[in-house]
């Protein structure tokens, strides 16, 4: 990812900044831009089987001379800064009012929507330097073109880039519509790294619960359920849109790119699984810290009950031989007093009641190895020896 990303500042909280919005009641397709949005600039990726052409351009007047001398051109444009950009280019490529006013407005869910001529998809990228954070794509299906639109430069589509200038991959000859697959996957596989980080936060949290008990830890793990949150509504919205894609005909893609879709529905299934699990592992992790905290409470109470339940008896007894009553005005009164073993017998009484205390404590089971009632940790993680109907998921974009 570019370094122009670090611009998304999360707040005090770290929740994801507010998006503009527009005033309630403002007609349909009015843009409100960001204004802390970059300048945009725009990269065009021209190809068919045998021609290829990559370029930057400066002016929105240079984009008809590559639409329609290929299959496929891929206008990609880096920043929403510019009303009359986003205007121009719905223009020129004939889009939706409300489709420029999704682009504009980006706090959109994953979704997906056809237009006369167009197919609209909004798809949201995570931004690794903020895992809170995710960035919205919006993608625009032609004829024979396709729109990307970004709200800072850095993506994870160059292995897509990378695929298109190799040449001989399926990319180059499939269309416009398996070039929104290859987006589309792209941007799904680039949540599995992140999944993995969680992962690996969870094992370090596990660790450290089972060490110490630090109550940092009970903020890590409301931090990281707040961090898959926003992930785990994102990846359902992708399921409904990936499910629309497999069960309709969606205009402009093909029936030899559906299946591809049904591998990018499969693969969100199984990026809900794991973000369900992420979550459901930290809960247990949050039961066993209140366990390993309700543990070590009873272990002090279990002390402090012995302590004094020992202690009782010899304060009886202390209490009893320091009344001081005066044996001469009756012989009734303490006559250990004048005793010359009085005091040791007193000590030798309160120590005899200690120990047969501890004695019986320890037959009970009380005290000793045998009453000890620590927590012993379960790993959180699984087993690598029990088996698992779960594919591993895949570190790339297919062919």
């Amino acid at each position: 990812m570019a370094a122009n990303r670090s611009k998304i500042k999360p707040s005090k909280k770290g929740r994801q900044r507010r998006r503009l919005r527009v005033r309630p009641g403002a007609a349909p397709g009015t843009l409100l831009l960001d204004p802390t949005s970059p300048p945009p600039t725009i990269q065009v990726v021209a190809f068919g089987e045998t021609e290829l052409e990559e370029t930057a351009i400066d002016s929105l007047d240079r984009i008809g001379d590559y639409v329609g001398r290929h299959p496929v051109t891929w206008v990609n444009v880096d920043g929403l800064g510019a009303i009359e950009t986003l205007e121009r280019l719905g223009a020129h490529f004939n889009l939706h009012p409300l489709v420029l006013e999704d682009i504009a407005h980006t706090n959109q869910r994953p979704k997906m929507e056809v237009y006369d001529g167009a197919c609209f998809f909004i798809a949201r990228m995570p931004v690794p330097a903020h895992p809170r954070h995710t960035e919205q794509i919006s993608i625009v299906l032609g004829e024979n073109y396709v729109l990307t639109f970004q709200e800072f430069p850095g993506d994870c589509f160059d292995p897509v880039r990378a695929r298109v200038r190799a040449g001989r991959s399926r990319i180059r000859t499939a269309g416009p519509d398996y070039l929104v697959y290859a987006l589309l996957d792209s941007i799904l596989d680039s949540y599995f790294p992140l999944v993995d980080s969680y992962q690996d936060r969870l094992e370090e949290i596990e660790a450290r619960i089972l060490e110490s008990l630090d109550e940092e830890i009970v903020h890590d793990l409301f931090d990281l359920r707040h961090e898959l949150e926003p992930h785990r509504r994102i990846a359902r919205s992708y399921r409904e849109m990936f499910s629309y894609l497999v069960r309709e005909e969606a205009p402009l893609i093909g029936s030899h790119t559906e299946v591809f879709f049904r591998d990018c529905l499969d693969h969100t299934s199984l990026l809900i699984e794991l973000l369900d699990d992420a979550r459901e592992t930290g809960s247990g992790l949050l039961d066993l810290y209140m366990s390993s905290m309700g543990n070590r409470m009873n272990e002090i109470m279990k002390v402090l009950t012995i302590t004094a339940t020992i202690f009782i008896p010899m304060t009886f007894v202390a209490g009893i031989y320091g009344m001081n009553f005066n044996q001469d005005a009756s012989p009734l009164n303490m006559p250990e007093l004048s005793w010359y073993w009085g005091y040791p017998f007193a000590w030798f009484l309160m120590l005899a009641l200690a120990g047969g205390l501890l004695v019986y404590f320890r037959k009970k089971r009380w005290i000793g190895p045998a009453g000890s009632s620590k927590i012993r940790g379960r790993s959180m993680r699984p087993d690598p020896d029990r088996p698992s109907d779960i594919p591993d998921r895949r570190t790339g974009g297919g062919e």
